[in-house]
């Protein structure tokens, strides 16, 4: 009977685990920026669940997101160390519609909190002023709740939130779309980038429009951003043209879609399936105002396996 009881225990442990499991990877993907090191973090949490002493856990979510901050903190430290040695610029990992890692998207600011554009601004932030902003904005967590996380008073959890949002702040408004909205902007650009008119392109973008390559030293990227609407206008031109010596670097014929990544829209190029480069769109009412490429293998894994399972609809380009 003893053993049958320790089993119960620890299946109804892994079960409340579980039940917190969504919310704790949104969490870590927010802080981190990387889907593999937020899935990293929650198995250690994981780890360190099932280790602990439950008759000094009031609060099993309070517990869990306290252990899951901490363990983010410190990968945020070591990860800005490692990024002083990155090969190019350093890009956030995409993440396609419907994945539960972009964790709520009842309001504006927790969709706005997930996108790329708004993930390369927080690494701006220090530490505390990143996790005091998730928590607050994205999960809704009182300024109490936040300092209890973070070993700070309440007061000084308030002032790090107002530092937070004075270097987050933005002059231009995204515009949200659904998956057909996204397609229509998807196929608009890539109809002008094709048309051999860069006059057609140009109208789309902002006049200080930049576009960020991240190809990790592992794919080809231009080591500095692309800045003003006629550059990266004519880059983007050459970056769709047809090219053998292109597809030699991402491994083979693209087959271009539309799809919705991070709550923005996005061109994906896959090859024999696998994600090879997922170009999102930062679309502001002004116009397109950024374009974020990734295209290291090691940050599209996630996407890949996402890609996979899910239903992309017909593609907008197929050179195979």
């Amino acid at each position: 009977m003893a053993d049958f009881r320790a089993v119960q225990v620890g299946a109804n442990e892994v079960e409340v685990f579980e039940g917190a499991r969504a919310r704790l990877e949104a969490i870590a993907y927010r802080l981190l920026g990387s889907a593999n090191d937020a899935e990293d973090m929650v198995q250690e949490t994981f780890l360190r669940w099932q280790s602990a002493d439950r008759e000094l856990i009031e609060t099993p979510e309070a517990w869990l997101t306290k252990v899951l901050t901490n363990l983010c903190l410190n990968r945020l430290t070591s990860a800005r160390v490692r990024r002083e040695t990155y090969v190019g610029q350093w890009l956030p990992e995409p993440v396609f519609a419907g994945d539960r890692m972009l964790g709520p998207s009842d309001t504006v600011e927790q969709r706005d909190s997930v996108s790329i554009a708004m993930l390369r601004l927080m690494e701006r932030l220090s530490a505390n002023e990143r996790v005091v902003y998730v928590l607050r904005e994205a999960f809704g967590y009182s300024h109490a709740e936040v300092a209890e996380v973070l070993d700070l008073t309440e007061s000084n959890c308030q002032q790090v939130y107002r530092r937070a949002k004075q270097h987050l702040a933005a002059d231009r408004r995204r515009v949200e779309v659904d998956a057909a909205e996204a397609r229509k902007v998807v196929e608009e650009f890539l109809a002008a980038a094709l048309s051999g008119r860069t006059d057609e392109l140009v109208r789309m973008l902002t006049d200080d429009v930049v576009h960020v390559g991240d190809g990790g030293g592992a794919v080809f990227s231009l080591p500095v951003p692309i800045t003003g609407a006629l550059r990266v206008a004519r880059f983007l031109r050459g970056l769709v043209r047809p090219s053998e010596t292109k597809w030699e670097m991402i491994g083979g014929r693209p087959v271009l879609f539309a799809a919705v990544a991070n709550g923005a829209p996005a061109l994906v190029l896959t090859v024999a399936d696998r994600v090879a480069a997922v170009v999102s769109l930062d679309v502001t009412t002004d116009g397109i105002a950024a374009f974020h490429t990734q295209a290291n293998p090691a940050k599209l894994e996630r996407a890949t396996r996402r890609w996979l399972t899910s239903e992309h609809g017909e593609p907008l380009v197929d050179n195979r």
